[in-house]
């Protein structure tokens, strides 16, 4: 396995970078550091090492959490507004770790929305699921999946039932889920999976009156016969049963029916490899890292974590021809941003930790990311298939990002005496040699762009950017005497320069990349 062999050198400064954009929403300056000079392997092991479970979120207009209460009418809305800010906020606060970035994909995966399942007690119980399960056992995670209450309303599998099945859950876990179109199932297929799937119920959904949700199998309305599948999977038969146990035995049966087919693997495989490292798959990428890495899953008894540890360290991922192959999503853009400047959300639960979140929603949403509202089962269109992340990127879109960083860079998003920005001096400060305008723009283009600028761009922005028509000796001396004396109007000087500086970059084509 060449191409998965493991990348054995110690991880540069861009690297690094690399690695925490692609497994993350991006590095904050600390990170960076802790990372830069990591073996790979010692690096994706802190990325992929266990969390604790977060704090729930809070409703601001009672001060407490709700998931474990009744359901309430009249505070729906701010339930909803509550969950879809508190994970925002686990998005921006988070430390070194895969978690939430994996919760992104896997939530994208297994689709529900709140438009559909409208009570957040129940998506916050899904979110603590893909957490869960977000870097451990697949097979368990399609069987817990199946069963989440927020799934069974989603895709109508609490009204599947023997004498009235509905075939919307048997479709999608074969077509979106598991196998894929390029599993070759049939028709009949989903026939025969809506029967195993018969039975299946949640309790408590929208109850005023009681805080228990859970689910149950309802025996007396499971189609008990034998379900045929076709030659897509060896014509296997789950057989069918009586009692209790009926439900969790024929889907533990046909889960692993499912799973014991090679292009199962290959789907779930490909989809991982798009969204953390390409969008495009090769026929060479197909045979030297689909396919392997595949077999690592299957030989590991569909553990993730082996599939990720091996992705994450291989040479592959770190090849110059990965960097800057992915187009940054909306959460991307916009989360990263605040991690880049070392920004903290205020505290949770407050009124101005949910005006944030809302303002950042409604960027994410303008530019066709709602968070937790995919537009179909299919989830956000960009991560369907090969090469589609190219939509996130249209003439309105891309005016909106740069409305965005436009504002984030000159301090215009302010909610409750609280203004959100880049301070560009500090993270010029930060580097190594800030004075020297040549080290300076070599260090901060490595931070702020996924794909390396060719020494013609770093020399514009330097010449005709950061100093315009001056000599580049303006720079270390306006620097340095700021550095050695610093006064509000020395500081105030280089500020301009630098968010002149930052203004142009985030609007190079380049930025957008990741």
């Amino acid at each position: 396995m060449p191409w998965l062999s493991t990348y054995t050198q110690s991880l540069t400064r861009t690297q690094a970078a690399h690695l925490l954009r692609r497994a993350t929403f991006g590095p904050t300056a600390a990170q960076l550091r802790q990372f830069t000079g990591l073996k790979p392997a010692a690096a994706v092991a802190l990325l992929l090492a266990d969390q604790p479970t977060p704090t729930p979120p809070i409703d601001t207009t009672t001060g407490k959490t709700f998931v474990d209460l009744p359901f309430n009418n009249d505070l729906q809305t701010a339930h909803q507004t509550a969950l879809k800010n508190w994970w925002l906020g686990l998005m921006i606060n988070e430390g070194a770790s895969v978690r939430e970035k994996l919760t992104l994909f896997w939530q994208n995966h297994f689709v529900s929305t709140y438009a559909t399942v409208s009570d957040a007690r129940y998506l916050y119980r899904q979110l603590l699921l893909i957490r869960q399960y977000a870097t451990g056992n697949f097979r368990q995670f399609v069987i817990d999946m199946t069963k989440d209450p927020a799934m069974l309303r989603y895709l109508n599998g609490n009204v599947n039932v023997a004498n009235k099945p509905n075939e919307n859950y048997g479709r999608e876990l074969q077509e979106l889920f598991t196998i894929g179109l390029g599993g070759q199932y049939t028709e009949d297929d989903v026939k025969a999976a809506t029967r195993v799937l018969t039975g299946w119920a949640d309790t408590g959904f929208r109850s005023t009156t009681s805080a228990d949700i859970t689910v149950a199998f309802r025996a007396n309305q499971h189609d008990t016969g034998n379900k045929q599948f076709s030659a897509a999977y060896g014509n296997y038969v789950v057989k069918g049963r009586t009692g209790a146990t009926a439900g969790d035995e024929e889907l533990a049966d046909m889960v692993d029916m499912i799973l014991r087919q090679p292009e199962t693997a290959r789907f779930l495989i490909r989809k991982l490899y798009r969204f953390f490292v390409c969008t495009e798959i090769t026929p060479a990428v197909e045979s030297n890292v689909i396919e392997p890495l595949a077999k690592i899953y299957r030989d590991n008894k569909y553990e993730l974590k082996p599939v990720l540890t091996t992705l994450f360290t291989s040479d592959h991922f770190y090849e110059e021809s990965i960097r800057g192959a992915i187009i940054r999503s909306p959460l991307e853009l916009l989360v990263g941003q605040f991690r880049f400047a070392g920004l903290k959300t205020p505290e949770h639960g407050t009124t101005a930790f949910n005006q944030l979140g809302d303002y950042l929603r409604g960027r994410a949403r303008e530019q066709q990311m709602d968070v937790y509202e995919q537009p179909t089962v299919f989830g956000y269109p960009p991560y369907y298939d090969t090469g589609l992340d190219r939509i996130w990127i249209s003439a309105n879109t891309l005016a909106l990002r740069s409305l965005f960083t436009d504002q984030f860079i000159r301090g215009q998003i302010r909610y409750n005496n609280v203004t959100y920005g880049l301070d560009s001096v500090e993270v010029v400060r930060a580097l190594s040699n800030p004075g020297d305008p040549v080290q300076m723009m070599d260090e901060l283009t490595d931070l702020v762009f996924a794909v390396p600028l060719s020494q013609s761009q770093k020399d514009f922005l330097i010449d005709q950017v950061l100093v315009p028509g001056l000599p580049r000796y303006e720079w270390p001396a306006e620097w340095n005497d700021y550095a050695q004396s610093p006064t509000n109007a020395k500081r105030m000087s280089v500020k301009i320069k630098l968010d002149n500086l930052f203004l142009f970059m985030y609007r190079m084509a380049e930025f957008q990349m990741s």
